[in-house]
């Protein structure tokens, strides 16, 4: 059985078993992290595969990372269909959700991370791996990877960054809007399910407006980078809150 099934299978389970309640979400974000991992380390061993090959067989090497990464942008989509299936009997939760750390709350901007946070990273990997592969590039020699974005890229990664800015910020007042108009709980819930939704939206079609500007392996490099900082984030903060449990 495959990384995925199983937490596709455990959402077929809360459909079997009752209503989804927070703590199913937490098992099954729990689930959704361990599969993150596994296509971590697949896009990482695809990588080093590529490195080694593309000099005899580039355009051959290139063909091969689309499928994965396919594969890696339909569990993005997994984890956002889900989301919005349980945000339908607990939206409050999707917004402030008690699975995540301390430190990966003091980042969360409407039940999630930030699009924006996307260019920062993307930026941050690119001019890392152009001070890594500096000489390569002096002497003419393309790296093909996120320090090798061309001038045509960057205007693209450009323009869709402020487009994303000017999304982020309408959503962010339409919440806040929301919350000072609106009166009625019920009421509240079915806004902020509706900015709930429409924020993930941004989110994943931030990622693959993203990946659609990079060639094949840029984006098996964006992916690494971006599924790093979500685990090691996690990771770090869990054990923050963990040691200060201890102490106390």
């Amino acid at each position: 059985m495959s990384k995925l099934a199983s937490s596709a299978a455990f959402l077929v389970s809360t459909s079997t078993n009752g209503s989804p309640s927070r703590e199913t979400f937490r098992k099954f974000f729990e689930c959704w992290l361990g599969e993150q991992n596994n296509y971590l380390e697949q896009l990482i061993s695809t990588c080093k595969d590529y490195d080694h090959n593309r000099k005899n067989s580039p355009q051959s090497s290139q063909a091969t990372l689309q499928p994965l990464i396919n594969r890696v942008l339909e569990h993005y989509e997994h984890y956002y269909r889900s989301k919005s299936r349980w945000a339908k009997d607990d939206v409050l939760s999707m917004l402030s959700p008690s699975w995540t750390s301390t430190l990966e709350h003091a980042f969360l901007w409407i039940g999630g991370w930030r699009p924006t946070v996307a260019f920062h990273l993307l930026y941050s990997k690119s001019g890392h791996q152009l001070e890594a592969q500096l000489h390569e590039l002096i002497c003419g020699l393309g790296t093909g990877d996120l320090g090798d974005l061309s001038a045509s890229q960057l205007t693209r990664v450009d323009q869709l960054q402020r487009k994303t800015v000017r999304e982020e910020n309408e959503l962010t007042e339409k919440l806040a809007k929301h919350q000072e108009t609106v009166a009625d709980s019920s009421m509240v819930e079915l806004a902020h399910e509706e900015i709930l939704q429409m924020a993930d939206d941004l989110r994943l079609r931030t990622i693959k407006s993203v990946i659609e500007i990079l060639t094949p392996i840029q984006a098996v490099h964006f992916l690494i980078a971006a599924a790093e900082l979500h685990l090691r984030l996690h990771d770090w903060g869990k054990k923050g809150d963990w040691a200060r449990r201890v102490h106390h």
